[in-house]
């Protein structure tokens, strides 16, 4: 049975936004650090996977957070078509680790149109660990995440959990996975497909 929209809430960083190549992008053009690809990056903890020193990781990623539009963040292919279309019928619920939500209203500002936006609701926990609680209290029953460890945690908590497959969630886990927006599209009950 397809998911009704008011069921299913969304990670922003990893599944909207195409955080990793802004990352990658930065550190190579901004810091010289040019020898790797997302493929290279095979652990949530970058510096477990990526030569870089922590400060350096922290501060691209501050950048990335804090000014999404000037660190030119970009949205996962067919993200901005898909919520657009499932924004249609109910209310898009995204809940973001980050601390802050005004860069993400900034941003969504940036790629999606107004009706859309007016349909949108933003929760930021500034902690991967506080999702659960957020999910509950707006009545989703599935979640869609990058993180491996949120998606077992929401497991435990009889949440239905998607991991958007990147290459630092695999081997990571036993749950199910989306690949692309294409197959959140097949997931989602899109009303504009069932009217005769």
């Amino acid at each position: 049975m397809p998911i009704p929209i008011s069921e299913i809430g969304f990670d922003f960083d990893g599944v909207i936004a195409d955080t990793a190549e802004a990352f990658i992008r930065l550190a190579c053009t901004e810091h010289g650090y040019c020898s790797f690809s997302c493929e290279h990056i095979t652990n949530f903890e970058l510096e477990n996977c990526l030569d870089i020193p922590q400060p350096l990781v922290e501060k691209i990623f501050t950048d990335i957070l804090t000014d999404s539009i000037a660190t030119e963040l970009l949205p996962m292919m067919g993200a901005v078509e898909s919520l657009e279309r499932f924004s249609r019928s109910g209310t898009v619920t995204i809940i973001t680790a980050r601390s802050i939500k005004q860069p993400v209203f900034d941003w969504l500002e940036r790629f999606f149109s107004g009706p859309a936006r007016e349909n949108m609701r933003v929760v930021a926990t500034g902690d991967h660990n506080d999702k659960v609680r957020h999910i509950h209290q707006h009545g989703l029953k599935y979640f869609i995440d990058d993180r491996a460890e949120t998606c077992i945690q929401l497991a435990k908590e009889a949440i239905i959990p998607y991991v958007f497959s990147q290459p630092w969630n695999r081997n990571r886990h036993e749950l199910q996975t989306v690949a692309d927006w294409g197959e959140i599209r097949a997931l989602v009950a899109d009303m504009e497909e069932e009217l005769p």
